[in-house]
């Protein structure tokens, strides 16, 4: 794992990352969910496209990269759009898992590759609901000190600005991104997946266009136990021609 230091938005960043296979030409750049971390992405992908070099990134705000500023969703791509011009690299294909996915996909690489990517609001259930209610009504009396007995688990332990972070990224509505994206798309998704039902993985590949849904047994994580099959579709579908990147283009 190494680390580098990011200036933008008006604030410096320590992103720590993992390089794989640095001598390849074509980059998959590889990008956690809320609540995650890089290590989960590599322990799903690491042993597999050997042909492509490997960025994992921690996002501020998780893993090893520390945050304390709120952002929105734009920051971030733009974060790691700055990371990744630091490295002198344009990545040929990037990969988002849930929140990631929203990231991926304002960093418009020519194969975009969602796995349970956010983006479509879900409707939230009656108790979570109530619970938003209850606490609105409560917080003209000093309720308020009193947060983390209302506010979800993904948001419960965090500082001041990375709860301001999820209030800003949480409830988005990417329709309009999704569809301005003119790349490749290849969508996998878990068909038990709650947090995003399958039925956003639908909407959101006939947004992209040129896309494709695949469905997988498993729920939110379900890449963990089907990454080398996510893999060899990337193989068969994202690897650049010779008409299109050639080692030192991107260099």
């Amino acid at each position: 794992m190494a680390i580098k230091t990011v200036h933008c938005c008006a604030h410096t960043f320590q992103l720590h990352y993992t390089l794989l296979h640095p001598t390849q030409s074509n980059t998959l750049v590889v990008l956690h969910g809320w609540g995650s971390s890089q290590a989960i992405m590599q322990r799903a992908f690491g042993a597999h496209l050997p042909q492509y070099r490997h960025i994992y990134i921690d996002l501020p705000g998780f893993g090893k990269s520390p945050n304390e500023v709120p952002l929105t969703t734009a920051e971030y791509a733009e974060i790691v759009r700055t990371f990744l011009a630091r490295m002198d690299v344009v990545p040929q294909v990037v990969m988002g898992h849930s929140f990631g996915g929203k990231v991926a996909t304002l960093l418009a690489p020519p194969c975009l590759v969602l796995l349970s990517s956010a983006g479509i609001r879900v409707p939230k259930p009656l108790k979570v609901r109530t619970k938003i209610a209850l606490f609105k009504a409560l917080k003209p009396f000093g309720i308020a000190r009193l947060r983390r007995l209302f506010v979800s688990s993904d948001a419960r332990e965090m500082n001041a600005g990375m709860y301001q972070t999820f209030k800003n990224v949480v409830d988005e509505d990417f329709s309009e991104h999704f569809a301005a994206f003119a790349g490749r798309g290849l969508c996998f998704w878990g068909r038990a997946d709650t947090a995003t039902p399958l039925w956003t993985g639908a909407q959101i590949n006939k947004l992209l266009g040129n896309s494709r849904l695949i469905p997988m047994e498993g729920d939110h994580f379900f890449f963990l136990h089907h990454a080398g099959e996510i893999a060899r579709t990337i193989e068969q579908e994202c690897l650049p021609t010779d008409s299109q990147s050639e080692p030192g283009d991107n260099a």
